[in-house]
């Protein structure tokens, strides 16, 4: 029986949470995913999705994917290692380690799952785990699950991850991960130094580059491409479910060996049904629409120059280097406010507060994408500077 006790104080913790600005509302989407897109509100322009190739509802991936459930049906009901393995996961695989340059690739639900059960099956009591301190919930909470000596380096710090590393000599084996992207913060992650200290003192590389697989790069092969360190990192974990089509589906991706042993013993890989066929068909098709279409990462990172030299040049305090351009407002319920004001002229943010980001840290996380139009840019600008202003965040 639901305890009134329990009742009373889930009330309670809930009021406070909105007290605070902290408490999360689910806007409804009326329409499919895009630049533009329909809620209750009417129309307006999104600049919160992870749909940095703006893919999300391709043409292209909607053919796969009805062609896939034609042909391979709508689920399978199974494991992978039962009967829940298709040609198309086979094929996904191996698109995914060809794009990537690695030995093979691991199939999960979601890149939550693949973080979730990496480091279990791979690490014991007698290795160490290095993390840094803003790396992703997911990642914070694979570590939780394996027994692992766990050290926490501060954010890019090198000189501190050097401190770890001398100090976890002791240990079997270490491994060194970190976000490729920082989602919150929009910056990389410096892979060329970590994979230097990772060879000067023995260590293994582990990457999740979610927020930037399929855009960052020459050929968009992520953080790794970026920074010049494919073939030195020993693990990435990712998904499909942001600039790669934007549904479900994350992968671990690297060593043979590795993910060799992740399909023997990785617990969310044996226990969770298989992705659909569907999603899988469209999986291996918006990879192919990476490598087909270059000039839409010429045109996000187009448009994200043009939105945080504006947004900083009249004012605004943006961090990042990438896509994802946080606008930071220190205040929790200032920040829910802008959004909510900013949804009613017409663009669709949300405000990031504790315990997403620290305490103090609040922000509107604006996210670029190349199905937005020059003039999608212009308006979100000119929409910022005039809430900014009536709430107090710009002077001028």
């Amino acid at each position: 029986m639901f305890s009134n006790r329990m009742r009373e104080r889930l009330q309670n913790h809930i009021q406070q949470l909105r007290v605070e600005g902290l408490y999360k509302e689910e806007r409804v989407l009326l329409s499919a995913q895009d630049a533009v897109i329909r809620t209750a509100q009417g129309e307006v322009i999104n600049f919160c999705a992870n749909n940095y190739l703006g893919i999300a509802n391709h043409p292209r991936l909607i053919a796969a994917a009805k062609k896939a459930l034609d042909e391979r049906g709508f689920g399978l009901s199974s494991v992978r290692f039962i009967c829940g393995t298709q040609d198309l996961h086979k094929e996904l695989e191996k698109t995914i380690a060809n794009f990537f340059t690695t030995d093979d690739t691991i199939l999960y639900a979601a890149c939550f799952d693949a973080n979730g059960g990496v480091f279990e099956p791979l690490l014991t009591g007698q290795d160490a785990l290095i993390s840094d301190e803003l790396n992703h919930a997911s990642i914070i909470d694979g570590i939780r699950l394996c027994k692992a000596e766990r050290f926490r380096y501060r954010h890019k710090d090198m000189n501190d991850l050097e401190e770890i590393l001398k100090a976890a000599q002791e240990y079997r084996f270490r491994i060194i991960v970190t976000d490729g992207v920082f989602s919150m913060d929009g910056d990389v992650a410096p892979l060329e130094a970590i994979c230097d200290l990772a060879e000067k003192y023995d260590s293994l590389v582990m990457v999740d580059d979610c927020h930037g697989s399929g855009f960052l790069g020459k050929h968009g092969r992520g953080s790794c491409e970026l920074t010049g360190v494919l073939s030195r990192v020993d693990l990435i974990t990712s998904t499909l479910g942001k600039a790669l089509g934007g549904a479900t589906g994350g992968f671990t991706t690297g060593r043979k060996e590795l993910i060799e042993w992740l399909r023997q013993k990785s617990r969310p890989y044996l226990f969770s049904n298989t992705l659909a066929p569907a999603v899988a068909a469209a999986g291996v098709e918006a990879f192919k629409l990476v490598d087909d279409l270059p000039e839409l990462r010429e045109h996000l990172f187009e448009n994200t120059r043009k939105f945080r030299f504006a947004m900083i040049n009249n004012g605004f305090n943006v961090k990042g280097e990438t896509p994802i351009c946080p606008v930071m407002l220190g205040d929790a319920v200032l920040a829910a406010k802008m959004a909510k004001e900013l949804l009613d002229e017409g663009i669709y943010v949300i405000g990031f507060s504790y315990p997403v980001v620290a305490k103090g840290l609040a922000r509107i996380r604006v996210q670029i994408s190349a199905a937005h139009t020059t003039e999608h840019i212009e308006t979100a600008i000119e929409k910022f500077k005039v809430v900014g202003k009536r709430l107090g965040v710009l002077i001028k």
